[in-house]
């Protein structure tokens, strides 16, 4: 089973490509996009190993997000770890677009991959990764700090799971659609022995 969708907000045109481990039927790999108020947040969980137990922490995860998401980055990977006690956990990385400052503040715990890339070719750096910080949400929470960073019209950003194998972003053309990227990330990198999930995001400005 793989899922791909395409969306566009005021000020993003985002995708999710997923899938779950080959001859499974549940992901423990989830995304969210929740608009707020002219900022938008995006994220990814993944919930540890995969199976029905990974997808139910994953979706507790969520919901959290989801229940909680006008608080502080911060805030809200506390309130997952408070919830997914007594879980197997989780790993995630979050974003909050803020179109109006033409800012993006990211953080993560564990290894979602956030990558950063800018639309200007003359950029340097072109690529910027998110600082991820060692731990699990539900079990060991470490200190988290989100970074800020600014953003120019084109800029897009990549969250991925290690169901991903490195490498996916060489040679991505960002003339493609933000479905067009994710749908090539997954099938061409994406791992058979683990879930897999792919969430491309596009800033398109303040409109």
């Amino acid at each position: 089973m793989v899922r791909s969708i395409q969306t566009e907000t005021a000020a993003l045109e985002w995708s999710v490509a997923e899938r779950p481990r080959a001859g499974e039927t549940s992901s423990g790999d989830r995304s969210l996009v929740r608009t707020l108020s002219g900022d938008v947040l995006v994220g990814v969980v993944d919930a540890l190993g995969h199976g029905t137990e990974a997808a139910a922490a994953a979706s507790k995860a969520i919901a959290v997000l989801e229940r909680y998401a006008h608080e502080p980055l911060p805030s809200l990977v506390q309130r997952a770890h408070t919830e997914l006690r007594g879980s197997r956990g989780a790993v995630m990385s979050l974003a909050l677009f803020r179109p109006e400052e033409h800012a993006m503040t990211w953080l993560g715990v564990g290894n979602v991959e956030g990558m950063l890339i800018s639309a200007d070719p003359r950029s340097q750096p072109q690529r910027s990764l998110l600082v991820s910080r060692a731990g699990i949400v539900g079990s060991d929470l470490p200190k988290v700090n989100p970074w800020v960073v600014p953003l120019n019209v084109g800029d897009t950003l990549l969250f991925t799971t290690d169901g991903i194998r490195p490498g996916f972003a060489d040679g991505l053309n960002l003339r493609d659609t933000t479905r067009q990227l994710a749908d090539r990330i997954l099938a061409n990198f994406a791992k058979d022995t683990d879930d897999a999930l792919v969430l491309v995001v596009r800033y398109l400005g303040d409109h």
